[in-house]
């Protein structure tokens, strides 16, 4: 008897992390419950997918979508729709929002916001601090989180954890892989004592090279006595490659993350768009952009992030340095790698791995990253021949503006998928507040 399924997409291009192929997928109760020759099969309904390119939904493991608190620049529902709307479909969203994610109270209202408002699948990092310090073991395990997040440089409030004796407690207070963001405290307040900024071009002045170097050097450092696996963010320098490089081939546990921006955009475009290119750590000049490329194609980097951190137009024009730092960045992360790779700046298989595989694998996401039987049915498909422009209509994030408008990618989203429902259909949000709680099934060895 021929297998029945609830959808069959027919005859896309499947990119895995190993291999690009022609292929039928088969989707039953939102599962993946076949890949190959499904032209005998039955199906509720079957998509011709022919020509275009079918790829695991991504995971963007840094999101600020501001709910409670600061619901006029994001909110859940917003953001995950954004999220969808460029073939993300599973977020790790961040922990400084008002009141702070800090403890079990915090996350559950996060979980009860997302419910029935989110287009994706989604988690919220709790946030380490010198109070719940001794509570972080018990908390990274609560259903919902993808665990422990850590602010070495300037946050929000008690979210700082710049003191190595902090930073060690909160590190021995658990075992799961803990992102952190990595600039030093010291040399930030030295660094804003000492200068006089006038424009969003002195922002890499304000929060230097050396910020993130000494931040990370810390950081390693600190992993190698306590053991705890380490996910450093948005690398920004050149000089944090060797550390890294290093770290890794004496068999640390050191993961790393880049941004889109960290690559694509820089010194030039504080005199373009002054303070939306405004971030941190800050976006640098050809020499930093050009080493972190080389390390992404070297394989160095373990996954892309988009930091999505919008501000309302009204925010970023204030006179700089008054202004925020922070720009969103979920909807473009998926068509901006993409391009990237339809470029020549990486492979597609690399692509892949990066934005959906190793994400799962290094939080143990259960049942995503991947194209195959028993995963969940997450899948973006994206027509790599159509050439588009990212403008304001097409943004869905609340804020409304984009560092990228204006940029013309290869990689044009025509469907999303969030376990076999589409999120987005023939280039057009489809059908809401389908997402739950990402799960997870973390284990020591999976860093």
């Amino acid at each position: 008897m021929a297998a029945a399924f609830d959808l069959v997409l027919k005859g896309g291009t499947v990119v895995s992390p190993t291999s690009v192929f022609v292929a039928d997928i088969g989707v039953s109760s939102g599962v993946i419950a076949a890949v190959g020759d499904l032209t005998h099969a039955s199906a509720a309904e079957t998509v011709n997918v022919t020509g275009l390119h079918v790829v695991p939904g991504a995971i963007d493991t840094q999101v600020h979508f501001r709910e409670p608190g600061l619901e006029h620049k994001e909110d859940i529902e917003s953001g995950t729709r954004a999220a969808v709307a460029g073939g993300v479909t599973t977020i790790f969203e961040m922990p400084n929002t008002n009141p702070l994610t800090t403890s079990a109270e915090t996350l559950a209202d996060k979980l009860a916001r997302a419910r029935g408002r989110a287009w994706c699948d989604h988690s919220f990092f709790v946030g380490a601090t010198e109070e719940n310090s001794q509570d972080l073991a018990g908390l990274e395990m609560l259903p919902g989180t993808p665990g422990i997040k850590v602010f070495m440089g300037s946050s929000t409030g008690p979210l700082l954890v710049d003191k190595d004796a902090t930073l060690r407690r909160v590190m021995q207070n658990g075992r799961r892989p803990m992102p952190v963001h990595a600039e030093d405290e010291a040399r930030l307040r030295h660094l804003k004592a000492t200068l006089t900024p006038t424009h969003a071009r002195q922002h890499p002045d304000m929060r230097d090279a050396e910020a993130a170097r000494l931040a990370t050097s810390r950081l390693i450092r600190l992993c190698a006595e306590t053991g705890r696996p380490v996910h450093i963010l948005h690398i920004s320098t050149l000089e944090e490659l060797p550390l890294l490089r290093d770290a890794k081939l004496a068999g640390l546990p050191v993961t790393c993350e880049v941004t889109p921006q960290h690559i694509l955009l820089g010194e030039e475009d504080y005199e373009r768009i002054g303070t939306l290119a405004q971030m941190n750590p800050p976006v640098r000049g050809g020499a930093h952009r050009t080493a972190i490329l080389l390390a992404v194609q070297r394989g160095l980097f373990d996954v892309f992030g988009s930091d999505h951190a919008p501000h309302t137009l009204e925010e970023k024009a204030k006179p700089y340095p008054s202004s925020p730092s922070g720009m969103p960045g979920v909807q473009t992360l998926a068509p901006l790698v993409y391009d990237l790779a339809l470029r020549g700046g990486i492979s597609l298989t690399g692509a892949v791995r990066m934005l959906s595989q190793r994400p799962a694998e290094l939080y143990g996401v259960a049942r995503k990253g991947l194209i195959d039987k028993g995963f969940d049915a997450d899948l973006a498909v994206f027509d790599f021949a159509a050439d588009f422009e990212v403008t304001k209509p097409w943004l869905q994030s609340k804020c409304g503006w984009s560092p990228f408008e204006g940029r013309r990618l290869k990689a044009k989203l025509i469907h999303t998928l969030v376990r076999g429902r589409f999120a987005v259909r023939d280039g057009e949000l489809s059908e809401a507040g389908r997402g739950r709680p990402a799960r997870f099934t973390w284990k020591p060895h999976a860093v």
